[in-house]
This record gives C-alpha cells, structure tokens and sequence, in this order.
C-alpha cells in the first residue's frame, strides 16, 4: 500500500473500500458483522455506523433479519461521525462498517476521505437498487471506490430461485419506505415483472377508487 501523510504529520497506510451490495434479505448485514467480528478479532479498532433513519430492530445496534447483533453509531449524516466520536479514538480507528449505507446522502466524500486521506478500511452494506430497480442512494457512486464489490442474492420467495431484486408489497411510491417482510420480498426477475404487473394494477385501482370518491 501507498504511504500518506497524516494530518498530525505522521505515516500512515493508504486505506481499503469495500462493498456489498444486494436485495433485501440476501445477508448484507450479515456479512458486514462477520468482516467486522473478523477485523475485531485480529484487533484492529472497528466501529460501526447506521443510519438513524432505520429503527426496525434497535437505535443502539446494527441486527440482522435474524436477530444476530453488534453495537453501533446511529447518526443522520457520516459527516458528524469523525466530530462525535472525538480526534483521539477516530484516528485510532482501523476499520469503519456503513450498513443500510443507501440512506447516507454523504456517503462518497466520506468514504474518499477516511480510506484516502486518513487511512481507514471501510466496509460499505447496502441496497444497490430500489423497488423500482433503480440506483438507490450514493452506494453505486461508491463501487469505482472500491478494493472490492460483493453482490449477494438472497432466494425468490415465491418460486426458490436466486433472487436479485426487492419486490414492495403495497401500493406505495415513496423511495424510502423502511420496513421488513411485511413490505418486501425478494424475487426473481420473472417474479418481480409479473408481481410489479400486479402491483401496478392495484394502484391503479386504488388511485381510481379515490378519484371517484
């Protein structure tokens, strides 16, 4: 790796990006808190940060859809994280893990400048595309970033194949509609063209049922 110049004058080693990517309930959290666990037992100083927009689970811990956990900075930006945490411990820091990474609008400037300027691993988790299956958040600006990119597939609820795409359930047309199964699924793609097909439909006849009413 490259040496950089510190901002207290010292060397340090250039840091790493590393991102994964998927639909909904395809175990990106998963993998992000076995690389952390990983990158803790080797001791080296991790922390972990999720966005505080995400309270399904708990505000003080990032936890997986089957309950596995670890504790972590709720924060509404990355950009206060390096001023909350304090000088001292942040530049103890070794490794940095961002999961639901796709609600953080700041998420590119922060990775650029921990991993390029200030010598931290960071691991990046989060939903490449929407419901609609387009780019969700800043989390593909991230990937020409990236040491590496992991895709992940989770397996189509209604037929078992692999699925790459999150299917909404309701009738909704809001981006950020934050919730878990009882929201999404995650499908193939035959089964998202024809369940979007469907889905369409009822929202056409709901927006026509409010119309006549």
């Amino acid at each position: 790796m490259a040496a950089l110049t510190s901002i207290n004058g010292g060397r340090c080693e250039a840091g790493e990006v590393h991102v994964i990517i998927g639909p909904m309930f395809a175990g990106k959290t998963t993998d992000l808190l076995r690389r952390i666990e990983s990158e803790s037992s080797s001791g080296r100083n991790v922390a972990m940060i999720k966005s505080s927009k995400d309270t399904r689970y708990a505000n003080d811990s990032v936890v997986t859809h089957d309950g596995l956990k670890f504790p972590c900075w709720s924060l509404p930006d990355l950009t206060s994280f390096h001023h909350k945490l304090g000088d001292d411990e942040y530049h103890k820091l070794d490794v940095i893990g961002i999961d639901e990474a796709q609600f953080f609008e700041d998420l590119y400037e922060f990775c650029c400048k921990a991993a390029d300027h200030d010598g931290k691993t960071i691991i990046v988790a989060g939903l490449d595309g929407d419901y609609l299956r387009r780019s969700f958040g800043s989390v593909l600006d991230v990937i020409p970033l990236a040491d590496t990119v992991t895709k992940l597939t989770a397996r189509c609820e209604l037929c078992g194949k692999r699925a790459f795409f999150t299917l909404r359930k309701t009738a909704e047309t809001q981006t950020e509609l934050i919730g878990g199964s009882d929201l999404y699924m995650p499908v193939c793609r035959q089964h998202y063209v024809s369940g979007q097909a469907v889905i369409e439909s009822t929202r056409n006849v709901l927006e026509s049922y409010k119309v006549s009413h």
